[in-house]
């Protein structure tokens, strides 16, 4: 699209330390190396930690995520890959189940950006991946900075809703005369 013009917003701050997990499905390697390269300037930029893992392909990103999410201390997720178009329909099930699978944690609460490239062509995959380019390995992890920070705004303590506070240790029953 010539003239087309695209506006990302400035990278949030923090006051506390944000840690992130990049999971990335290093299919295509070199797709993915740049996408990581990407992901990784982007949170330095931020001034985050990260951790990497690889999973076998794109429908394991969302599991793998899924498993951090509810068994590790991570702030947020950047889920990277990339399905190139073949001559089966097995590239429409990877696009629609890893990107559904993503969008499903982000609903439940998990700070996500998904930069899983679903293209046509390798040559497509290599300037969306080019982090000199359009470089969607560091938008995947800005979409989670603002997500994380967007969660740190909203996300203070929340009143009692019909229990004893924490420390109220004493359990009270129904009222009532003796059972005989």
């Amino acid at each position: 699209m010539a003239g087309a013009s695209h506006y990302s917003l400035p990278l949030p701050a923090f006051d506390k330390p944000v840690k992130v997990l990049i999971v990335v499905a290093p299919y295509y390697r070199d797709i993915a190396d740049n996408l990581i390269a990407g992901a990784k300037a982007t949170l330095e930029q931020a001034g985050a930690t990260w951790e990497l893992i690889e999973v076998p392909g794109a429908l394991e990103v969302p599991a793998a995520i899924g498993q951090a999410w509810r068994m590790a201390n991570f702030d947020g997720f950047v889920a990277l890959g990339c399905v190139i178009r073949g001559e089966t329909t097995h590239y429409d099930t990877v696009c629609n189940d890893s990107s559904r699978g993503l969008t499903l944690l982000g609903l439940q609460g998990a700070c996500l950006g998904n930069g899983i490239l679903t293209v046509e062509t390798y040559d497509q995959a290599a300037v969306r991946a080019d982090p000199a380019d359009q470089n969607k390995g560091g938008g995947a992890a800005a979409a989670a900075l603002h997500l994380i920070a967007l969660q740190r705004r909203w996300g203070g303590a929340r009143g009692n809703v019909g229990f004893r506070p924490a420390g109220d240790q004493t359990i009270q029953l129904a009222q009532g005369g003796d059972r005989a």
